[in-house]
């Protein structure tokens, strides 16, 4: 018999099985598509903002969940996981991908430009981005600072992308230590396919992990760039190649960095994808393309995930269960037409705030979406208005818990990686304990 199901393949998912897969578990991951990661900046977000923007984010954290409104009725999931957990579970990240997919600390944030050129704070970044930091905090040094020269380039037939917008909003905008930087705007012409005039960002970074294309771009860069310029460029410089970005920065011969553009998100897709050869390489077994439909119970324990498959319903038994699913976003919760919310996989009783769901403000607090799925401190699902769990077998992590409006606060990507390594020790420890 397995000893976990993991449902679902983000972040969280993905980093939950390979842990209990290296603590000699038998792992299953089923999910239905594409985890969360591909709609990402391909960053590392423990807590941005609070509502200022934040510098040391472990360092905060108490003070971010001190402030009334932001656990109101439900506890945030940082209150059940704390900041030793934080920073466990970023630091395993960071070293299970290692230096060639994610660089940074996690008690410092820095700031990265973005497309609409803001400055957005982040805690891990790949290195792809790093001659674009900016600093938070005085005692880490940025490699962009007050005076520096940037030369953002677009792509001609790239269309998500405006250098002009960029370099302007960015000379505009006053860094956090003070000061400007210097920036222009320029253009390149690069079609990822012959007579291509609207290529895609995963095309063009696609066609940029063939060595013999890349030539085309960097004499380009080679001519436009001015002396003590650094190059800023939308996000494609390679998708499966890792040493596409290197080599393109070592022939260019100057500053270079990449800005991640809208989704798909080729720097998200390049830390899923490795993190799924992870996973293989470490045999988890995983079952693509295949909805979670039901759970077969007796008596508060989870026997079998139900999954819809061609002809039939196939039930996965194991000992345990975690659901890693998203939320709204990948349709695990879900709220219909008579304003009641649910949880579509098993049916799961859920955390709702009190009152009105939805506000008439567009750039402020929902709380329909700190509505999700309780559970204790070891991440094992508890019914809301008991606090008692729901299947003794079942653990939660990532974006389906309740308490936090992850984009508002820049905690996405932390809840996902310390819930995930929460969740797979505490389903280690009540393994080896000999749980049924």
């Amino acid at each position: 018999m397995r000893d976990v199901v993991v449902i679902g393949a983000g972040l969280s998912g993905l980093l939950a099985a390979i842990r209990l897969r290296r603590a000699g578990l038998a792992v299953t991951m089923v999910h239905k598509g594409r985890g969360g990661l591909q709609l990402g900046q391909g960053t590392i977000d423990l807590l941005g903002y609070r509502p200022d923007r934040v510098a040391r984010p472990l360092d905060e954290l108490d003070d971010f969940l001190a402030v009334p409104h932001r656990d109101n009725d439900i506890t945030h999931p940082y209150a059940h996981i704390g900041v030793d957990a934080i920073r466990e579970g970023a630091e395993y990240l960071a070293e299970l991908l290692g230096e060639g997919f994610l660089m940074g600390d996690p008690a410092v944030n820095v700031a990265l430009p973005t497309a609409i050129g803001a400055l957005r704070p982040t805690a891990l970044y790949q290195p792809s981005m790093a001659e674009g930091v900016i600093s938070l905090d005085p005692a880490t040094p940025g490699a962009l600072h007050d005076g520096s020269k940037l030369v953002v380039v677009g792509i001609r037939e790239f269309k998500d992308f405006t250098p002009e917008l960029i370099a302007g909003n960015l000379e505009r905008t006053e860094l956090p230590a003070g000061g400007h930087l210097q920036a222009r705007a320029a253009w390149v012409s690069f079609p990822a396919r012959k007579g291509e005039v609207d290529s895609t960002g995963l095309n063009i970074a696609r066609a940029l992990d063939d060595p013999n294309r890349r030539g085309a771009l960097v004499r380009q860069l080679k001519k436009l760039v001015e002396h003590g310029e650094t190059i800023a460029l939308p996000a494609v410089l390679g998708d499966e190649d890792p040493g596409a970005f290197a080599d393109i920065r070592r022939q260019v011969g100057s500053p270079l960095f990449e800005i991640p553009v809208p989704p798909p998100s080729v720097p998200g897709m390049r830390l899923n994808d490795e993190l799924i050869r992870h996973a293989k390489r470490e045999r988890v077994e995983i079952i693509l393309g295949s909805k979670v439909t039901g759970a077969d119970a007796t008596d508060g324990h989870l026997d079998a995930a139900v999954v819809g498959t061609s002809g039939h319903d196939t039930h996965l038994k194991a000992r345990t269960f975690l659901l890693a699913a998203g939320g709204f976003e990948s349709g695990t919760l879900e709220l219909d037409s008579y304003q009641k919310l649910s949880e579509t996989i098993l049916g799961l009783p859920l955390a709702v705030p009190a009152g009105e769901l939805i506000n008439d403000t567009w750039a402020g607090q929902q709380p329909l979406f700190r509505a999700g799925v309780a559970t204790n401190d070891d991440m094992v699902v508890v019914d809301p208005a008991t606090g008692q769990p729901v299947h003794d077998n079942l653990w939660a992590a990532g974006g389906v818990l309740a308490g936090a409006q992850r984009w508002d606060e820049k905690t996405g990507d932390g809840i996902a990686v310390a819930s995930a390594v929460r969740a797979a020790d505490a389903i280690i420890s009540n393994l080896a304990g000999g749980q049924r």
